[in-house]
């Protein structure tokens, strides 16, 4: 089904004298009104379109027209949110104006809807959430599947950690090389993911720079995590790639990355976490962290032993140590693999960056 996401672009496609089965979403209607009631429409969907009684009653009952509903958010948002539409209108000098954009008030309507869970808003949340995965995957699609790759870790990795500094100039290093880096969106190592990525191009010790200026913040708690954030966007902007980021509200306390220039917040946390690890087909990296990163590690396990999305991607677990002395996961995943009781697992351990990249290129190349 065709899929309208600008007015303009429905305008130049309205030059039949009937229309069927197309998708209408998030667009005010009434500048191309008059040219709409002259033409007849069946089995569209139009979603949280603003239209007059007139054109209502003009596509009803022959097409699905869905309202938008009353809550504070795009029922049915037509593209990925970035740092503009989530954070719209922060000022970094003054950071109290996050209290006031769409991710804060988008924070406060789910928690508070969660002490009461009505009809109407799990009904709204499933709808926007539908409608970021359409995003999503028109997205993804303009992408080589196996160079989609995800990095994952804890998100109280500090700006001023060694580690940070490694991510951010191992997905600054596949990023250069092609590949577009995915995380869960929010601080920690996914912070560093988009860091890095926001960074390809520039120097090393630009670098440097930034997360220099990031360590004034350490931690997503401090106060000037955010700000911090957009100083270095303004000190380097027009970053030269993409990367995306896939944040959930259901952690809102914290706050998604600006760094990622794509970002598909959910409200649903569970099909946020099996999304990330479908789409990541170029494969996963997996840093230190804690319960949250161990469940995505056996989450993959999982996709990889069934192939459930058609043929099982590297999962590589940086950091020796951590990955076999002490969190001893590595070591039994690899036993359970020899053995046979884990199949199809495609396994990397490394310290390197570099030996990280090589890995990721025998897979993709």
């Amino acid at each position: 089904m065709q899929k309208f996401e600008t007015a303009s672009s429905l305008k130049n496609f309205l030059t039949v004298s009937h229309v069927e089965e197309i998708a209408v979403q998030s667009l005010d209607l009434t500048e191309i009104e008059t040219l709409m009631l002259n033409i007849a429409f069946s089995k569209c969907l139009f979603l949280g379109c603003t239209m007059s009684d007139d054109l209502l009653h003009h596509l009803l009952p022959e097409n699905f027209i869905f309202p938008a509903l009353d809550v504070p958010f795009n029922t049915y948002p037509n593209r990925l949110y970035d740092k503009n539409s989530l954070y719209n209108g922060f000022n970094r000098h003054e950071p109290e104006t996050y209290f006031k954009t769409l991710d804060k008030i988008g924070y406060d309507y789910y928690k508070k809807s969660h002490e009461d869970l009505s009809i109407k808003d799990t009904l709204a949340q499933r709808l926007h959430d539908h409608s970021i995965t359409d995003s999503l995957q028109e997205y993804i699609s303009g992408f080589d599947e196996r160079k989609l790759t995800a990095i994952i870790g804890g998100h109280k990795i500090k700006r001023t950690d060694n580690m940070y500094f490694q991510v951010a100039s191992l997905s600054k290093l596949l990023t250069e090389n092609g590949y577009l880096m995915l995380s869960g969106g929010g601080p920690g190592a996914m912070e560093a993911t988009h860091v890095g990525a926001w960074m390809a191009r520039r120097t090393d010790d630009e670098l440097r720079q930034a997360i220099d200026i990031l360590s004034a913040a350490p931690l997503y708690s401090d106060d000037k995590w955010l700000s911090s954030a957009f100083e270095v966007m303004e000190r380097f902007p027009d970053p030269q790639f993409d990367s995306l980021g896939i944040p959930t509200w259901y952690y809102g306390h914290e706050l998604p990355t600006p760094f990622a220039t794509k970002i598909a917040k959910y409200f649903e946390n569970s099909v946020r976490e099996e999304g990330l690890l479908a789409i990541a087909k170029g494969g996963v990296i997996f840093t230190p962290g804690s319960a949250g990163t161990f469940q995505e590690v056996f989450q993959d396990l999982a996709q990889n032993h069934y192939e459930s999305y058609g043929y099982a991607s590297p999962m590589i677990f940086l950091n020796k140590n951590f990955w076999t002395n002490e969190r001893p996961i590595f070591p039994i995943i690899e036993q359970m693999s020899e053995r046979g009781d884990l199949m199809n697992l495609n396994l990397g351990l490394y310290d390197n960056n570099e030996d990280v990249v090589a890995h990721l290129k025998r897979f993709s190349e």
